[in-house]
């Protein structure tokens, strides 16, 4: 056998159907679309739609909703935090905050602020600057020497309307 010899099994590569493309193909005219109406058209297929009967999207219950006023917030576990620490790629001096552990790696989105959470060890004594922290994540801190400093981080969206609302005032 030679390279040059190489094929593919029969019929394994399929040409396409060119169709509409003259009487003689047999797929000319319609183009095995069938007559008139919405299905024969371009662009068109009904999607969802069942004949008349309720379709499986209406049929299934709803559940469940979407609340516009949960916080966002990077939940970042202590565990983790250690272990940049030991690696030597976070630095213990000074107050981690939001930029800091997003800088490291470990904050990924969180529009609200950053959480600690308490999974894992810290030995290191470090303190933070965070939005919120869970009981667990609080206590190993303080147990380790460190100190939470807890903020509200205000969105951009409310404060461009505490602006609004102050521009507002001054020109009354």
């Amino acid at each position: 056998m030679k390279l040059n010899d190489l094929r593919d099994n029969k019929g394994a590569r399929q040409s396409r159907v060119r169709v509409g493309r003259g009487i003689g193909s047999g797929l000319g005219k319609t183009a095995g679309r069938g007559q008139k109406g919405a299905k024969a058209r371009s662009g068109v297929s009904i999607a969802g739609f069942e004949g008349g009967q309720m379709p499986l999207h209406m049929r299934l219950p709803k559940r469940g909703f979407n609340n516009p006023f949960a916080k966002d917030y990077a939940e970042v576990n202590i565990g983790a935090i250690q272990k940049l620490v030991d690696a030597g790629k976070l630095d213990g001096k000074g107050t981690l905050d939001h930029a800091s552990l997003q800088a490291a790696g470990l904050a990924r989105g969180g529009k609200d602020g950053v959480r600690l959470l308490g999974k894992g060890s810290l030995s290191a004594k470090l303190a933070f600057r965070v939005a919120g922290a869970s009981a667990g994540a609080r206590q190993a801190v303080e147990a380790a020497g460190g100190s939470i400093e807890l903020i509200e981080v205000v969105p951009a969206s409310e404060k461009a309307a505490a602006k609004k609302n102050s521009i507002k005032k001054r020109k009354a």
